[in-house]
């Protein structure tokens, strides 16, 4: 008899969406545990190792649990990093209990097509990602650090399509981040490049999770 498919999570809560096109969206998020970048800027640190193991069928308990009190229509995969998990069987589960689903990925891992939805997000220094997510991605979110340059703005301005938008979001809402982004924004604009956009991350003006 074959084992029930399980993941390795952190936390399943329910909250908006604070970030990219989907920025204030009732959505369950669900994070999963492991890593293979660990950014030293990165905001959730606790789900770089470690993790519960959990089946799948729980997890969706969960989501379908937090539903009841916090009505969404979209479920979150995010980390950590999600594709360094097979997420297929959780995909296919919560599409059959009506949900769309988002992928948060930092795009090393290929695409995952079941989903919904996926949100890349480049790391330096090299700000490399998978040759299937140019045609995939519906957003790129590039974390403004102090790492982040006009040239890597421009590295995937090419490599992602015209209508594919750019976001510049500042590195947890820090004043330095947000004054760069700005400086970012317009010298992309000098330089001729579209599609760049600036956001911040909702969830924490507003005090969510």
């Amino acid at each position: 008899m074959r084992r029930p498919p399980t993941l390795k999570t952190t936390e399943i809560f329910a909250s908006v969406q604070g970030e990219g096109l989907r920025q204030g969206e009732p959505t369950i998020f669900v994070r999963l545990s492991g890593c293979n970048r660990r950014c030293g800027f990165c905001d959730t640190k606790k789900a770089w190792r470690g993790g519960r193991e959990t089946p799948v069928d729980k997890i969706v308990e969960e989501v379908l649990r937090l539903r009841l009190d916090s009505p969404a229509e979209w479920v979150c995969l995010t980390g950590g990093e999600p594709l360094a998990q097979d997420v297929r069987p959780l995909i296919r589960r919560l599409h059959e209990e009506g949900l769309k689903v988002q992928v948060e990925t930092n795009g090393t891992f290929p695409p995952e097509p079941e989903a919904d939805w996926l949100t890349v997000s480049p790391k330096p220094p090299d700000y490399d990602v998978h040759p299937g997510f140019p045609k995939r991605a519906r957003e790129v979110k590039l974390v403004v650090c102090r790492a982040l340059t006009l040239d890597a703005v421009r590295t995937m301005r090419t490599t992602f399509p015209p209508a594919t938008p750019i976001i510049l979001q500042p590195q947890s809402n820090a004043p330095w981040s947000r004054k760069k982004a700005l400086k970012v924004l317009e010298d992309a604009g000098r330089s001729g490049l579209t599609g760049i956009r600036l956001s911040v991350q909702l969830h924490k003006v507003y005090g969510l999770r």
